[in-house]
């Protein structure tokens, strides 16, 4: 996979499994109707209907497109990982405590990682 066209902030996120600080990414106050796609490759991972304000400081969703999932033991927590399923990139984890009224996910994940494609 070819990723000359990421900056260094990318690959820190997508590569090393970095995470951006809370409440600064281009994304976390971001309304606009679209798709959100892996910044590595392109794939499309997130719409915008699945969008939700969840106050972490990171933009979150409820469902998930082209995803997998590993279990991440890392700084020390036990959390769910969340990687591109096309090129593996880290995007962020999942945790079980959202919306209720939907799927009762919350995709926690790096603006970073993320380019939007708008409707």
């Amino acid at each position: 996979m070819d990723d000359s066209h990421l900056t260094d902030e990318q690959r820190r996120i997508l590569r090393d499994k970095g995470t951006e600080a809370p409440f600064s990414g281009e994304y976390y106050h971001f309304d606009e109707e679209g798709m959100y796609k892996c910044a590595a490759c392109g794939t499309e991972l997130f719409s915008s209907e699945n969008k939700y304000d969840s106050g972490s400081g990171w933009p979150a969703f409820d469902r998930a497109q082209n995803v997998t999932e590993e279990f991440d033991e890392s700084h020390g927590m036990r959390r769910t990982e969340v990687l591109c399923s096309k090129c593996g990139g880290h995007l962020g984890h999942v945790f079980p405590d959202g919306p209720k009224e939907t799927t009762g996910m919350r995709y926690c994940i790096n603006s970073t990682a993320l380019e939007f494609e708008e409707k």
